[in-house]
């Protein structure tokens, strides 16, 4: 056992000294404090698994070049660098809307059968279309919701609110 004087000729064992023989005891001892198990080690949780893509269907669909709507697509979280890079972006810089058109264009995974999906799809898309893109990215990267639950200052009932609205890439 390792010692280590504190004050005057006082000796405390350390807690990461315990010899072998000492072990049983240790333990024993350690049962008897409430609250503390012993014996088999605790189950460890099963990771939870983050859920990065999401899956929508456009209101009306984009109609590409040989006419074949594409309706169903997924979406995938934005991540820091989506929201700073389009700043960078030329017509970004020219006209601060064209931000959602870029932005979306560099989180939608997949759009039909559409071999790639860029702010060129976006930028042809239906403006209804758009707008549910807008509305599906805020409720996707405000973690699965914009609503806030607020009571009412007259008669004290509880509802919620949307807090969408702002354009996409600022918070």
């Amino acid at each position: 056992m390792r010692r280590s004087a504190r004050g005057a000729g006082a000796t405390i064992a350390e807690p990461d000294a315990v010899p072998a023989a000492g072990a049983a005891r240790h333990e024993a001892a350690a049962a008897t404090v409430p609250g503390r198990q012993t014996g088999a080690p605790a189950a460890i949780p099963a990771p939870q698994r983050l859920l990065t893509e999401f899956a929508f269907e456009l209101p009306r669909g984009f109609v590409d070049e040989a006419g074949v709507l594409h309706r169903e697509g997924t979406m995938r979280l934005a991540t820091a660098r989506d929201e700073l890079i389009p700043l960078r972006d030329l017509r970004v810089q020219e006209n601060p809307a064209y931000l959602s058109v870029v932005l979306l264009g560099r989180v939608i995974t997949r759009l039909g059968t559409l071999a790639v999906v860029h702010d060129g799809v976006v930028e042809n898309m239906f403006a209804s279309d758009l707008a549910f893109l807008q509305d599906f990215y805020r409720q996707i990267n405000a973690e699965g919701h914009t609503r806030a639950g607020v009571t009412c200052p007259h008669c004290e009932q509880p509802f919620e609110v949307e807090l969408g609205g702002s354009r996409l890439g600022e918070s």
